[in-house]
């Protein structure tokens, strides 16, 4: 039984140029990566990105609970499971109840000095209690930065957060009407100056809002 589906249509990556006569920008990952496995394989891993088939909640990965639906749609799904070996993470164990799905992007993202990235997509996500979807960036090396470009955590709403260190986040919850349907969420990283960059998020074509990150710039990140 699905216990939960996340499901992308569409995700474009952008570096851009701040000089404002000098714009300029580069696909990263184009808009038709769900529409083959094939396509898919060659932007993306299964499971996290560093590696792992488990983090710090209840659900272990594997690629079996990953499809791709042509054109266009990821679709990640999750099952409770049983006798499953705990987890560990930052040296607690963790039940393992679920198995589901998880994928990064092979390319690591780093916001340029005097530049930017932009991240867009396309998804359906629950917000079913015990659920917890999520469309994010994490740091290659180190901790933070982080960006949750979107979060659900079975609240019923949507979350945006920037991590600047654990008890330091500035966080955005606001409702997520009609999870059933797809919902655009687009989130730009710009160089703001000093190191810090400047975090915009949007849903549905509406800013939402703006966090800053320190020391961001050059970071390499996961997806």
């Amino acid at each position: 039984m699905h216990f939960f589906s996340l499901s992308v249509a569409a995700l474009l990556l952008s570096t851009a140029s701040a000089t404002p006569h000098h714009k300029r920008a580069t696909t990263l990952i184009p808009k038709t990566v769900f529409d083959s496995t094939a396509s898919f394989e060659q932007y993306f891993t299964y499971n996290y990105p560093w590696g792992g088939t488990t983090h710090n909640g209840g659900a272990r990965m594997d690629k079996a609970h990953v499809s791709i639906s042509p054109p266009g749609t990821l679709t990640l799904t999750a099952q409770p499971a049983k006798n499953q070996p705990p987890a560990t993470h930052a040296g607690k164990q963790i039940p393992i109840n679920y198995l589901s799905g998880a994928v990064g992007a092979k390319q690591h993202f780093t916001v340029p000095t005097g530049g930017g990235l932009l991240f867009s997509a396309s998804v359906l996500a629950t917000t079913t209690k015990g659920t917890w979807p999520a469309f994010w960036l994490t740091a290659v090396s180190g901790w933070p930065p982080e960006v949750d470009m979107a979060e659900w955590k079975g609240s019923g709403k949507i979350s945006f957060n920037t991590f600047n260190t654990s008890s330091s986040a500035q966080t955005k919850d606001v409702a997520y009407p009609d999870p059933g349907a797809f919902h655009t969420v687009k989130c730009q990283l710009r160089d703001n100056g000093g190191g810090v960059v400047q975090v915009k998020y949007w849903l549905d074509g509406t800013e939402v809002t703006t966090h800053y990150g320190r020391d961001y710039v050059g970071k390499e990140l996961y997806l």
